[in-house]
């Protein structure tokens, strides 16, 4: 009688245990199908039968589009076709550049997120919360990422299909700034109209601030199209990038993305640099682009920048993750940061609490500040306002703020006149670089060949001074310097430094209250709490960005205080 119990206890086990098995293996085998995004169905893919030609070092052809870098480092590309042509012309021309700018955003993710287990986790948390990013992508562009894809790198496959990453990949910029809205770094731009013009033209500047590692900024491509619908256009990316962050088309219409507050997403919309790439290929108006925003729902807040030469006029298209608004200024004059300003979304708490814990109100203001020192603006003002790096009435809070109008981890930086169809592009390092003028109507004009010098080398604005500077060349050894410090502090480096070392450091960049922040959370983790909380002391008396890291070092303070 007992044996038969025990049977029977035995017998429900195993019917448990076969339904867990059942249940995880459907999980699974749903993760997988839910997950798994195909591509697009390509009717013509003659595209394919393209060749690759490399006509002189750093330049190559397929067949009448091409790809070449310039002689300040800048690569310029210019394509042409329907969706999967670009794609396919573009992953065929950039497909080395495509693999480094992914190795150097894996490597900056696994930076960033340095234990291995939950870098599996985001892995399968973002493949399954991005798992229907692909229905919110217009069909054009999921064939022109398909046409991409196939010539990306396979040492990646681990991550995710080919096609599966480049698709997500348009999604990094939103899922990024949803990430950082703790510690929200953003862009700066601005415009002037008529009399705050010298010739009285639209002139529009932004610095693009987003910082995935000096490695990802090293081969910045402006991209030259020529779609079969739609208007010309050019943008400033980065291989593997259909989507736009800054553009300019041929009837003088610019986009540019800056990030605002949002709250977190839980699901999956449509990127929204492809909903500027949207706008910068089919409209020519302020009200066409605006139509166009409205029409896709974005997954983060963002503020669409858009100038127009036909209607001689600036406007922020303010889009949250609900509802959307047009800010048209009254004056000759735009400024944009890091939060809304028409009545709409103002006074909303999300756009109150960037506005009064982040740095985007100091900016505008510094911003401001720097405007109303001209009364007249040209390209070469506004690369000033662009390059500079001091807070409110000049005052040195040191190289790399994010209070500074320049933060030292721009991407590139553009200045646009639409009314001439012409673009200024940064060169490296960040907006010290030399700018180079390109001309949209002669770049796009038949008479273009591919030997041909892009920029208008008399346009050129002159390499900012700082760079022959000893203070500049500080700032280069206290980077350096501080990747070190905070390997040793996460202890991926186990290193001792010296009182000596560390006050060199310091120097390095003195007004800037980072380094006795690190500085201070070394000390503490060595246990010299004394020395920790001058150094934290020290860094509370600098100009520091947000509320969130004043109320960090507080803490610091106090939990010393308390244990000494």
């Amino acid at each position: 009688m007992n044996n038969r119990k025990g049977l029977g206890w035995k017998k429900w086990l195993l019917i448990i245990f076969s339904l867990f098995l059942v249940v995880i293996v459907s999980f699974i085998v749903w993760f997988y199908v839910a997950a798994t995004i195909n591509p697009p169905q390509v009717k013509d893919m003659s595209a394919l039968e393209l060749k690759r030609d490399s006509v002189a070092p750093n330049a190559y052809k397929v067949g009448d589009s091409w790809l070449k870098k310039n002689s300040y480092g800048l690569w310029e590309m210019k394509l042409s076709g329907d969706a999967f042509e670009l794609g396919v012309k573009n992953g065929m021309l950039t497909k080395e550049l495509n693999e480094y700018q992914e190795e150097a955003f894996v490597e900056r993710i696994d930076e960033l997120v340095p234990s291995k287990d939950y870098l599996n986790f985001l892995k399968y948390f973002i493949a399954l919360f991005n798992r229907n990013i692909d229905e919110n992508i217009p069909l054009e562009y999921q064939k022109e990422i398909y046409g991409v894809s196939l010539f990306a790198s396979k040492q990646f496959e681990y991550i995710a299909p080919n096609y599966h990453r480049m698709i997500n990949y348009h999604g990094a910029h939103d899922i990024g700034h949803t990430l950082q809205n703790m510690s929200l770094v953003g862009c700066t731009a601005f415009g002037v109209r008529n009399s705050r013009s010298e010739d009285s033209t639209l002139l529009i500047g932004r610095n693009m601030d987003f910082y995935c590692g000096d490695k990802f900024a090293e081969n910045k491509i402006i991209v030259f199209c020529k779609p079969d619908s739609g208007y010309n256009f050019a943008y400033v990316s980065w291989a593997g990038m259909i989507g736009v962050i800054s553009g300019m088309n041929d009837q003088g219409l610019t986009v540019t993305l800056n990030a605002a507050k949002s709250p977190i997403p839980t699901s999956a919309k449509t990127p929204v640099s492809i909903i500027a790439r949207k706008i910068l290929q089919y409209a020519s108006t302020i009200d066409e682009a605006f139509a166009i925003a409205k029409k896709y729902d974005a997954f983060v807040a963002e503020a669409f920048m858009i100038g127009s030469a036909k209607d001689n006029d600036i406007a922020v298209i303010e889009k949250t993750t609900e509802d959307i608004d047009l800010y048209r200024p009254s004056k000759d004059e735009i400024i944009l940061t890091n939060h809304f300003q028409g009545k709409k979304f103002y006074g909303s708490e999300l756009n109150q609490e960037s506005i009064n814990g982040y740095s985007t109100m100091y900016r505008w203001k510094r911003t401001r500040q720097l405007l109303d020192r001209v009364d007249k603006h040209n390209p070469a003002s506004f690369a000033a306002i662009l390059r500079d790096t001091r807070g409110m009435d000049d005052k040195n809070i040191g190289l790399g703020n994010e209070k500074a109008v320049n933060q030292l981890i721009a991407h590139h930086s553009v200045i646009f006149k639409p009314q001439k169809r012409q673009i200024w592009l940064s060169c490296s390092p960040y907006q010290f670089g030399a700018y180079l003028c390109y001309d949209l109507d002669k770049i796009f004009s038949d008479s273009l060949v591919f030997t041909d010098t892009l920029y208008i080398a008399s346009e050129t604005i002159a390499q900012d001074t700082l760079l022959k500077t000893q203070g500049y060349r500080n700032f280069v050894e206290y980077k350096s310097f501080t990747e070190k410090l905070k390997k040793v502090i996460s202890g991926k480096l186990k290193l001792r430094f010296t009182k000596d070392e560390l006050n060199i450091y310091i120097s390095l960049n003195p007004e800037f209250y980072y380094p006795y922040f690190l500085v201070g959370q070394y000390y503490l983790n060595v246990g010299d709490l004394s020395q920790a909380k001058s150094f934290y002391e020290d860094c509370l008396n600098k100009e520091i960005p947000t509320t969130k890291e004043v109320d960090e070092v507080k803490e610091k303070i106090k939990f010393i205080e308390q244990n000494k």
